[in-house]
C-alpha cells in the first residue's frame, strides 16, 4: 500500500498538477465567448474577453465589436494575458525544481512568490472587465458574467492555492526529503527515574 501525504516526495508531482490544470482553465478563459451571455431566451448579447457581440432577436448572425478600442480592454486582457504567462512560465519552472533530484527549497518558495504576482495580474484583469463592460457597453435584456469568466477565477483560485503551498513548501524540506528518523516514546517504569 502507497502512503502519500500533502508534504511527501513520491507527490511532489501535485503542484505542478494543479498549475497545469490552472493553465487549462486560463486556456478556456482566454478563448471562451461566454464572459457575458444573455441569461434567457432570445440570445442577443455575448462577450469574450475580446470583443462583444450582439445580435436582433429575427436575426441569426452576430456583430460584433472590438473590446480592443477601449482603453478598458486593452488593460483588462494585458493584466490577465501578463498573469497568464507568467502561470505558464511558473508551471515549467516547478516542473524543472521537481525533475531534479536535489531539490532546491528557496528556488520552490521563488515560485509561490510568482504565483502571488500572476494572482495579482488575473485579479485585476478580472475586476476591470465587468466592472468598464458594464459601464461602457450597452447591454440587451438580461445578462450574466458566464462559464468563461467562471474558468477565469478558477484558474485564479487554483493559482492562489498553489502560491501558498509552494511558499510553505519549505518548512516541510525534511518530510519532502524523507530525512526524519522515527521517534520512538518508551513508557517502561524501569527507565522513568533516568528521563529527569
Amino acid at each position: 500500500m502507497v502512503v502519500c501525504g500533502l508534504a511527501c516526495w513520491r507527490c511532489r508531482w501535485l503542484l505542478p498538477l494543479l498549475l497545469g490544470l490552472a493553465i487549462i482553465m486560463g486556456i478556456i478563459a482566454l478563448a471562451g465567448r461566454g464572459w457575458l451571455e444573455s441569461e434567457s431566451q432570445p440570445y442577443v448579447q455575448q462577450a469574450s474577453l475580446w470583443e462583444s457581440c450582439t445580435r436582433g432577436e429575427e436575426d441569426l448572425n452576430w456583430s460584433c465589436e472590438s473590446l480592443m478600442d477601449y482603453g478598458w480592454g486593452r488593460a483588462a486582457a494585458a493584466t490577465y494575458l501578463v498573469g497568464f504567462v507568467i502561470l505558464v512560465i511558473c508551471f515549467a519552472l516547478a516542473v524543472i525544481a521537481f525533475s531534479i533530484e536535489i531539490l532546491r527549497f528557496n528556488f520552490v518558495r521563488g515560485i509561490g512568490g510568482l504565483l502571488f504576482v500572476v494572482a495579482a495580474f488575473q485579479i485585476i484583469g478580472l475586476v476591470i472587465y465587468p466592472v468598464k463592460f458594464t459601464e461602457d457597453i450597452p447591454l440587451m435584456g438580461d445578462n450574466m458574467f458566464s462559464w468563461a469568466y467562471g474558468f477565469g477565477w478558477a484558474s485564479t483560485v487554483v493559482v492562489i492555492g498553489c502560491a501558498f503551498f509552494f511558499c510553505c513548501l519549505p518548512n516541510w524540506e525534511d518530510e519532502v526529503l524523507g530525512n526524519i528518523k522515527p521517534t520512538y516514546y518508551y513508557s517502561s517504569p524501569e527507565r522513568a527515574p533516568y528521563l529527569n
